[in-house]
């Protein structure tokens, strides 16, 4: 599965995959009723710029994995104030007044992971691994409706692996060729996101010419990425300033 993602990706050798915004980065690739994988962290390394392409296209009835989805008209809020999205997955969802409502009177879907079990299944659907036993969840909620099993007098939850049609993830830098560096806390989520979709696309603060990056430094190779977006002000918005008291 995934090992025909990647031959497929690499018949395409080092081109030039930047387009001209996100709106045509998302041309051709987003449709009612996929699944998509989101990077970022809260709102740090979110690809802002094609969230707001997303709910411009008017695509619906999306299932998006996400750590979380965002904040109240910002980053995958925008998505759920026009009720594009109708699943999530997900890890933290407690800063978004819209999705509880949506979440308690029942028009949102929710699957609910522990923080690492979620970066764990997007990786496995990157890696190929079907599906792998973790001890997290283990006689809880998350566990109910799961196989379980007995490793060394220890017990395990039997998680899936995650594969997206589509993963929008972020990046600080990227060459012509899809090669990318990510930017301190903001890699998060962004790479699991990248390798678990079928086809990705990365908007970047900075891009550079083919072989301007050094092999060492590049975070993710390029052949993970399908389009460029080059966004060079992205807003970046504080989740939730903190600032001292005046003394």
């Amino acid at each position: 599965m995934a090992e025909a993602n990647v031959a497929a990706r690499g018949a395409s050798g080092a081109k030039n995959k930047v387009v001209a915004d996100a709106r045509q980065a998302l041309d051709g690739l987003v449709a009612d009723n996929q699944t998509l994988a989101v990077g970022g962290f809260g709102l740090c390394g979110i690809p802002e710029a094609l969230i707001a392409a997303l709910r411009d296209s008017g695509v619906k009835g999306l299932t998006v994995i996400s750590n979380n989805a965002g904040v109240d008209g910002f980053g995958l809020g925008l998505l759920l104030e026009t009720r594009q999205i109708k699943k999530m997955i997900s890890s933290y969802v407690g800063e978004n007044k819209e999705f509880e409502r949506q979440y308690l009177s029942g028009e949102l879907e929710l699957e609910f992971n522990p923080q690492g079990t979620l970066a764990e299944r997007l990786r496995a659907g990157g890696a190929g691994i079907p599906a792998f036993f973790t001890a997290t969840g283990y006689g809880t909620v998350v566990a109910e409706g799961k196989e379980t099993r007995e490793f060394g007098g220890k017990h395990y939850v039997l998680e899936t692996a995650l594969i997206a049609d589509v993963s929008l993830v972020k990046a600080w830098k990227a060459d012509k060729a899809g090669n990318l560096v990510f930017r301190k806390t903001a890699r998060n989520f962004n790479p699991a996101c990248a390798m678990a979709g079928k086809v990705c696309i990365a908007e970047v603060e900075e891009v550079v010419e083919i072989g301007a990056i050094d092999p060492d430094h590049v975070h993710l190779p390029g052949i993970y990425v399908d389009r460029i977006v080059h966004n060079p002000t992205p807003e970046k918005r504080i989740e939730q300033r903190t600032v001292r008291g005046a003394k």
